[in-house]
């Protein structure tokens, strides 16, 4: 998902007047290339291309405005010779389809070739290499852009024209589809471009995003957004049917930015196969409706190329090879004085910019007397008072600016609902007898058992991930349930069909029916987080959701933990793509905090999994003092761990205003980029290639 976004970001970036390409030096082909795709009669690779331009590499350095994403004529020529010579057999999305649905296999080596956006150059160069080498191919076509009058500015975004003749006519148009080795699609009537999405002015995709209408002083309704997304849809359709007599079969998203429901309203139009922007093999586990594409770009070369036809789909947890993680609450960057927020958030940009961490959790509800308990949030929604709109545009502005994965950090039962929808609910309940010391204690929680408390939560979460873009979840501290929770009526319930007693004092009194009750309430919580990682995955533009669980340490140190908080660090590392271990020596009143940060390395060593997906979360101030935690103290803290072979680590809180830690000297251990080599990046960015900025 990450590689899609930086996509995005670069087309808006470049439409912006942006420079965001720098001269990178191409990556060597590796020596030993991955095995082909299997033969199975359904597999098939995707190539997307967009302009083809001649002497396009001298060319590149010179020009003030250039698509990144175009390539040279002799560049697209030798690739074409190059799947011919290694007996790779294009094919048509009908071919695809039959295959899927128990017709003809696909050939071994099948590849399907794409040409977004309609450009002029598809005619007349892409056409007559077709022709010679008989290859079919699909175009994908912007008709609003088709549509604008000869010697008329095509208009891509406010401040970004093009000439008229940059696309094709419709007389173009309808010679491709004529040809009999084109297939023309839909790639929108007017939604390739970035629009509006929030009050501080970020664009985000126009065909994926609940636009914000400033006139009114609000964001669109679902009812609303569906039917301009569809109407666009429809308008395009019956242009093309207009215009060539095809009916058009295919979608293709700009920017590759989709999510469930405009693809339920592609399908509901006839267009069930669509196009995105993820890389790797189109294996037959892989809908029709979300089809990767390999992206190609200008520096693209034959070794490239062939790494690329090669590349398996990208594992889940594997975007960043190493996490360098900063923990961010927007309380800090919150202030009633709109003048004073907006610096405030500008000097979070410049300082995460500077440091070059891979992620940032960032806190997307409001906690200022860090009570755990969410009473407010940060994003639009239909249940809490929003203290600000500020989630989306800092998210975003992390993202685009900074270059960083943003993770939105959420309760997953911390919510404190408004008193007329409180009665409705269920909280956490503990059962008679708990002492009052227990951690989470004092802490409201919505009981994961109650129907009603679910429904509320998953609200939250569609709403969350409607009105903002992001990375990931981080879901808090606050997703336990202790050995005297949950008591309530709707958990005894719940127990009833685990065959378990509803007295919670016989189960804590028989050890095999307390094994038994951690171990489904573990799963219980685990359930519901993979049901709210599905909703934020449903509105997201395409790509993965990547998810961190916290975790308290004494779980992976202390046999009978897992018990008291219903957590299990084998679990988590097998359902999430981080555990974040909350190693805050002294929030933990630990007496020696080296010999017990050293103990959790080594459980994390010999677990299997633990290296790769645990993250170390230190502390960055101390929460019985209220000082900062000395930035030597903490740098000392990472380096340790480092050494006992922990691989990702990060600090909460970060404290921005007061530069604490102190970011020069944070920046060498929290930095992965500033020790990559030009080679290194550009390796990195062909793995992840892809990436509507303003």
């Amino acid at each position: 998902m990450e590689s899609r976004r930086r996509f995005i970001c670069g087309c808006l970036g470049a439409m912006a007047g942006c420079t965001l390409f720098p001269s990178l030096t191409p990556a060597k082909l590796i020596d030993i290339l991955p095995p082909s795709d299997p033969a199975d009669g359904k597999t098939f690779r995707v190539i997307c291309f967009h302009d083809v331009r001649d002497n396009l590499r001298s060319s590149f350095d010179t020009m003030n405005m250039l698509d990144p994403y175009a390539v040279d004529t002799g560049t697209l020529t030798s690739i074409f010779s190059w799947l011919q010579a290694n007996t790779y057999r294009p094919v048509t999305v009908r071919d695809i389809e039959a295959s899927r649905n128990g017709g003809k296999p696909l050939p071994p080596r099948a590849v399907l070739l794409t040409f977004d956006d309609g450009f002029r150059s598809h005619y007349k160069k892409v056409l007559p290499l077709l022709q010679r080498f008989r290859y079919p191919a699909v175009m994908g076509i912007v008709t609003s852009w088709v549509d604008t009058p000869p010697d008329t500015p095509v208009r891509l975004a406010d401040n970004f024209v093009v000439p008229r003749d940059t696309f094709m006519s419709w007389d173009d148009v309808q010679k491709v589809a004529a040809s009999g080795l084109v297939e023309i699609a839909s790639h929108t009537h007017d939604l390739h471009h970035g629009a509006l999405a929030n009050p501080q002015g970020n664009e985000l995709p126009a065909a994926t995003s609940h636009l914000y209408l400033a006139d009114q002083k609000r964001y669109e309704t679902d009812a609303e957004f569906e039917a301009r997304v569809t109407d666009d849809l429809r308008e395009c359709l019956q242009k093309l049917h207009e215009r060539t007599g095809v009916t058009v079969r295919s979608m293709v998203w700009p920017y590759g930015a989709e999510n469930q429901p405009v693809r339920r309203i592609s399908s509901s139009l006839g267009m069930h196969t669509q196009f995105t922007l993820e890389a790797g093999p189109n294996t037959p586990d892989v809908p029709l409706d979300r089809l990767r594409r390999i992206l190609m770009t200008y520096n693209v070369d034959i070794g490239a190329f062939e790494l690329s036809m090669r590349e398996p789909a990208t594992n889940r947890g594997e975007i960043n090879p190493v996490e360098r993680v900063v923990q961010i609450s927007l309380d800090d960057v919150y202030d009633p004085q709109p003048d004073l927020q907006e610096k405030k958030l500008g000097d979070l940009i410049e300082r995460i910019y500077r440091m070059q961490p891979s992620s940032v959790y960032l806190q997307a509800f409001s906690d200022p007397k860090h009570t755990g308990v969410a009473e407010a949030v940060y994003f639009p929604n239909r249940h809490l008072p929003v203290r600000a709109d500020l989630f989306c545009r800092t998210a975003w502005q992390l993202n685009t600016r900074s270059h960083v994965q943003v993770y939105a950090w959420m309760p997953l039962l911390a919510f404190r609902p408004p008193a007329a929808l409180a009665g409705r609910m269920e909280a956490v309940t503990a059962a008679a007898g708990a002492p009052a010391n227990r951690r989470e204690a004092n802490r409201y929680r919505l009981s994961p058992f109650d129907p009603a408390a679910r429904t509320f939560i998953r609200e939250m979460y569609e709403d969350l991930g409607k009105y903002s873009a992001f990375t990931g979840l981080m879901f808090g501290e606050d997703a336990v349930l202790d050995d005297y929770e949950d008591a309530g009526r709707h958990a005894a319930q719940i127990m009833q069909r685990w065959g378990l007693p509803t007295d919670i004092g016989r189960i804590r009194a028989d050890p095999a029916l307390m094994s038994r009750w951690t171990d489904a309430k573990t799963q219980h919580l685990i359930d519901l987080t993979k049901e709210l990682e599905q909703i934020i995955f449903n509105s997201q533009n395409g790509g993965d959701v990547l998810t961190v669980r916290s975790i308290y340490p004494e779980v992976l140190l202390d046999r009978t933990a897992p018990a008291r908080y219903a957590q299990s660090y084998a679990a988590f590392l097998s359902n999430y793509d981080f555990v974040a271990v909350l190693a805050m020596p002294s929030r933990e009143n630990v007496s020696n905090p080296e010999r017990w940060l050293d103990s959790l390395a080594d459980i994390t060593q010999a677990t299997p999994g633990g290296e790769r997906r645990t993250v170390f979360e230190l502390q960055a101030v101390d929460w019985g003092t209220g000082a900062d935690v000395p930035t030597a103290t903490l740098l000392g803290e990472m380096r340790r761990l480092r050494q006992r072979g922990a691989v990702n680590f990060g600090y909460y809180p970060d404290n921005f205003a007061r530069n604490a830690p102190e970011l020069d000297a944070m920046r060498d251990l929290m930095s992965l980029r500033s020790r990559l080599d030009p080679t290194s990046i550009n390796a990195l960015l062909q793995a992840q290639h892809k990436g509507v900025t303003r």
